[in-house]
């Protein structure tokens, strides 16, 4: 078999969607799909979503990458590149997630700073039954920390990490959750669009390796109604133009040793929490792990070493400093995800709101936080039409074309339950 390039973009629904091309392509650097596709629902249902152009006569847009960012994949003889979406006249194509991520690093970066990041995802795994019903991975003694073939029989995470090395992924770990059959997996921290390039690969390539070992590896926030949820913990920091981290003052970490960099990002995410939920929690599945009390993120509040609030400020300093926010989920597309935390962030800093005090709660029965997310999808997305400023940083066309998706999408699920819910995901997710 000829080396062949497999050339893809995340789209609205966040999912990878390309093309293979055949290895004389690999010198060229662009080709073409449907604009429609920012149209195209989870079951396929086409709309005439704002921007898709389905009304328009469906036309192209181009998806462009540069020769660098071509990478050696996990298929064999397969080369694999993400790139980014232009319209039929050559512009920025304004619902491409990567774009929006792109647009709030030029936004940092006018500020003097490079936006870092890192990414932690959390899936379970998921097997089909004799009856060929999705039922969970059966994994007999597995714990949270848990290592081994107690916790990973087929040993499908081995094959993971040993492909992910060989193609210069840079994991920092994998390890079980607190409920069973859940991983984690956390890459190393690098400038955010490198960042989200490696996060959507891995996880499309640990997806297709766990199938080549009969597992469905879901990425979707709830997949299992009676244990806890999966999230996308999005950790960021920035750097000035000597390289030094800004986000602590000095070389001690946590809330007492914040920058004021740090606490306009923090005033910057509560501020447009809400609205926030609707971008980076964006399927009628998120609502089910965004709940009280469920280390998810659903609380409007802030703090330090405290696994129970939404924007969490490390304790490390120096070179380590960060700042982690929850709230995220991988049914969202990770670039837009990323982008939307960083303008939020931004805003706080720009707009210079004033920072509440941090929670004092334990987050379980007791909690300082006024507000939170909305409890259900619809709620949600109200919240972020209402969030206008938020909307304009991010970007006013994606964010129309995905209010009018998720609408249908509150439609579309309202009747569903359990395992008909996740379902209406979970190949996708």
């Amino acid at each position: 078999m000829n080396t062949r390039l497999r050339a893809l973009f995340c789209d609205h629904l966040s999912i990878m969607r390309g093309k293979y091309l055949p290895g004389s392509k690999i010198g060229d650097d662009s080709t073409r799909f449907c604009r429609s596709t920012f149209g195209v629902h989870y079951d396929k249902d086409l709309l005439p979503a704002p921007g898709a152009m389905m009304m328009e006569g469906l036309p192209d847009m181009e998806l462009v990458w540069k020769a660098e960012e071509i990478r050696d994949s996990w298929e064999r003889a397969t080369k694999i590149v993400v790139g980014d979406l232009y319209d039929d006249e050559g512009r920025p194509l304004p619902l491409c997630g990567r774009g929006a991520l792109k647009r709030a690093v030029a936004d940092w970066g006018a500020m003097g700073l490079t936006p870092k990041v890192g990414l932690e995802l959390e899936a379970f795994a998921m097997m089909s039954d004799e009856n060929g019903r999705l039922v969970p991975y059966d994994t007999p003694g597995a714990h949270v920390y848990g290592t081994g073939p107690f916790t990973d029989p087929l040993r499908f995470n081995d094959a993971i990490w040993e492909k992910a090395d060989e193609l210069g992924f840079r994991l920092d770990m994998i390890t079980s959750e607190y409920d069973s059959p859940q991983f984690e997996y956390t890459l190393t921290f690098d400038n955010a669009v490198k960042a989200v390039d490696d996060i959507v690969l891995f996880r499309l390539m640990a997806r297709e390796i766990a199938l080549e070992h009969g597992i469905v590896l879901s990425f979707l926030p709830k997949p299992i109604a009676e244990v806890g949820g999966s999230g996308m913990h999005v950790n960021f920091s920035f750097s000035d133009q000597n390289g030094a981290n800004v986000v602590a003052q000095g070389e001690k970490g946590g809330p007492d040793h914040m920058s004021d960099i740090a606490r306009g990002c923090i005033s910057g995410l509560l501020k447009h929490h809400k609205g926030l939920a609707g971008l980076i929690a964006p399927t009628a599945n998120s609502y089910q792990r965004l709940q009280p009390g469920s280390l998810s993120g659903f609380l409007c509040n802030w703090g330090g070493d405290h696994r129970n609030v939404t924007t969490r400020i490390s304790s490390e300093g120096g070179v380590k400093a960060r700042m982690e926010h929850r709230t995220a989920d991988a049914s969202s597309n990770p670039y837009t995800a990323v982008a939307a935390v960083l303008q939020a962030a931004r805003l706080g800093v720009v707009n210079k709101y004033d920072l509440p005090p941090r929670e004092t709660g334990d987050g379980f029965e007791k909690w300082d936080a006024k507000e939170s997310t909305a409890i259900d999808l619809k709620g949600a997305i109200a919240d972020l039409k209402a969030d206008t400023i938020l909307t304009e940083a991010v970007g006013a066309e994606l964010v129309a074309n995905h209010v009018f998706m998720k609408e249908k999408e509150v439609k579309k699920t309202k009747d569903l339950e359990g395992d008909q819910l996740r379902d209406f995901y979970v190949w996708h997710v």
